[in-house]
């Protein structure tokens, strides 16, 4: 029987009531989430899990990051391919997709915005798009992109589409420039700003008793993320003019 048959026969064949399950070597029984079973160390078949659920944590947002490290590179020389060379074709597999789970989980919550982001993903919510891929995506299809100006930069904004306007027709005047690079600080100090501000909304849903505070602390989340995106492309579409205008 090919490999990966094994797998979903082995996996299948794991007894799993209520968040447990047993170990498909000992029987010994185990957590659904466990990666090795606690009693002959065999590593066990992949489990839907989130990113949180992969490292034992509880879907929270404020984390202690170097233990987080700690964790990955502890789990990482577990499951290396190597340590595996002469186990059976099943666990080759499964050691090389829990790694690839294990990296995704890593990339993801090591980066506050990405944790932010992965999260509200979990609770449903989809935050606008407002990357460099979806305007260039928008560009070839002749469609306008969905960008929402927030409401206390519409005058900055304005103010910045002027003087970017003048470096596209040619108008390089060093008072522009100047003004150019004084918008580009100012944007990145919104930016530094945003990260801080991210961190308080953190301990509201982290310290949420009830869903209407876990729903306001995403609500400004979602604000806030939407905003320091379009601020980042903001600083981008800058970076470019002046380079181009050098």
């Amino acid at each position: 029987m090919p490999a990966m048959e094994n797998v979903a026969q082995e996996h299948n064949s794991a007894k799993v009531i209520e968040g447990e399950a047993e170990c498909w070597s000992c029987s010994a029984p185990l957590a659904v989430r466990e990666h090795f079973c606690s009693t002959c160390g065999k590593v066990q078949p992949v489990r839907p899990m989130t990113h949180f659920e992969f490292f034992g944590l509880r879907k929270k947002l404020n984390l202690n990051e170097q233990q987080l490290q700690k964790e990955f590179y502890a789990l990482s020389r577990k499951l290396h391919p190597d340590v595996y060379a002469r186990a059976t074709a099943n666990e080759q597999e499964w050691s090389l997709q829990k790694t690839s789970q294990l990296n995704d989980a890593y990339r993801t919550l090591k980066d506050p915005i990405g944790r932010t982001q992965y999260l509200l993903s979990l609770e449903g919510v989809q935050l606008e798009e407002q990357s460099k891929s979806a305007t260039d995506a928008a560009r070839q299809s002749g469609e306008e992109k969905k960008q929402v100006v927030p409401p206390e930069l519409l005058e900055e904004v304005f103010e910045l589409n002027m003087q970017l306007q003048e470096l596209k027709m040619g108008e390089h005047d060093p008072e522009t420039l100047t003004q150019l690079e004084s918008a580009k600080k100012s944007f990145e100090q919104k930016l530094d700003e945003s990260n801080l501000e991210l961190r308080k909304y953190w301990d509201a849903w982290d310290n949420a008793k009830d869903s209407d505070a876990e729903q306001k602390a995403m609500g400004q989340m979602v604000a806030l993320l939407n905003r320091r995106s379009y601020i980042r492309n903001l600083v981008r579409d800058v970076n470019t003019a002046l380079s181009e205008a050098a």
